[in-house]
């Protein structure tokens, strides 16, 4: 994979309550970024983020694991996010790394707990949040009564960009009404795009002007423009939909089936096209209270959002480069022991497959290894930066 510049990037985690399907949407996302050329399933073990043996035992995600993969010329880093409270320490570490979520919610049970805890923490942080509404092939699969739990959960912010024409064993299309486009759902990501249907005209038009008018509300200009025009078009509408992401005065809603790998390229579309990047989200402050601005032209900055220790290889440094860029046999002051330490290595990460790169920019987020006392919630710097820590929530036992 080639070094991609900040505006190129985006990150995002998954979250949601456990057996949503995240990590059967992680892999299917990779699958449609050719970072994999087959799909795995968990009750196989043999996907790319679950690939721990205790994970393997238990059939669940019990770590966050990193994954990178390429999509419409645009990089995603996607953390995998474990589903059960008992591990809500991988929850408050991918959310600080990350610019936007997905929140994975199971066709057939609405809003389920883990997912009103995992918006909890989405909404202290301040991020953006997606909504994906899997398992829309099952045949208790029920849409109306998902998006009815989402708006009493998460509030009026939830707004329809696509909805399914069927449920159930016959989900094979979707109306979406950012595009105004009739989307035919094939197994393995096939996709065809057609002309809304007359009898789906009415309510597809219907939801589009609630789409418009909430894409309109997060922008003084769009507004103007919305009653200048009496409509905004398709990219003042995204324009508008970045800024309610921003604000949280949105979280747009998707249709898919993770499993079958339906309706997973336009979300992924739709996050490289729309989803705020790390150059345009607010900039995080250091511990003096400066901002510390995603640009590639300042000093590097590293922040250690996660360690891991793997067999045959030791510690393993997760990180954000938060400024700057940091290249293969630089040398960084870790200004939270005062130590310097050379990265002698950079590799980026599809769960356990790793490769290496020569640099990272501003923005992405990475992997090395053999650091002599970096650890999680470290900064590494060109300057004397320091990143605030990570706040973990205390066991309850």
């Amino acid at each position: 994979m080639k070094t991609y510049q900040t505006d190129q990037i985006k990150n995002v985690a998954l979250l949601g309550n456990s057996g949503s399907g995240k990590t059967t949407l992680a892999e299917a996302m990779l699958f449609e970024g050719k970072t994999i050329d087959r799909r795995g399933e968990i009750d196989h073990k043999n996907t790319a983020s679950d690939y721990r043996e205790i994970e393997h035992e238990n059939e669940n995600s019990v770590f966050s694991s990193l994954l990178s993969t390429e999509y419409n010329q645009k990089k995603i880093n996607i953390l995998d996010v474990p589903g059960l409270d008992d591990f809500i320490g991988g929850l408050a570490t991918s959310i600080s790394a990350v610019d936007a979520a997905v929140m994975v919610l199971n066709a057939q049970n609405g809003v389920e707990v883990g997912a009103e805890i995992h918006n909890r923490y989405l909404s202290k942080a301040g991020k953006p949040m997606l909504i994906a509404i899997n398992q829309l092939d099952n045949e208790k699969a029920n849409f109306e009564k998902t998006i009815e739990s989402a708006k009493d959960r998460f509030g009026h912010a939830v707004t329809i960009v696509q909805y399914p024409v069927h449920t159930g064993v016959g989900f094979n299309a979707i109306i979406d009404v950012l595009t105004m486009k009739m989307y035919n759902l094939g197994e393995n990501g096939k996709m065809e795009a057609v002309d809304i249907p007359e009898n789906e005209a009415d309510r597809a038009a219907e939801l589009q002007n609630e789409l418009v008018e909430k894409a309109a509300e997060n922008d003084e200009k769009l507004m103007e423009l919305f009653f200048e025009n009496d409509g905004l078009t398709e990219d003042e509408m995204r324009a508008g939909i970045t800024a309610g992401l921003i604000t949280r005065g949105m979280f747009p809603v998707f249709c898919i089936s993770a499993k079958k790998d339906m309706g997973v390229s336009r979300l992924m579309e739709f996050i490289t096209n729309v989803v705020p990047g790390p150059d345009i989200m607010p900039a995080p402050k250091d511990t003096k209270g400066n901002e510390i601005v995603c640009k590639t032209s300042d000093p590097t900055n590293l922040f250690v959002f996660k360690t891991s220790v793997e067999q045959h290889i030791g510690e393993v440094i997760f990180f954000k480069v938060m400024s700057g860029t940091v290249k293969e046999g630089m040398d960084l002051t870790n200004t939270t022991t005062k130590n310097k330490e050379r990265i002698s290595q950079i590799m980026i990460s599809a769960g356990k497959n790793r490769s290496k790169i020569p640099s990272l920019t501003a923005g992405d987020l990475g992997v090395t290894v053999k650091l002599k006392s970096t650890k999680f919630n470290h900064t590494l710097s060109e300057k004397d930066t320091i990143f605030g820590p990570i706040a973990i929530p205390e066991p309850a036992l």
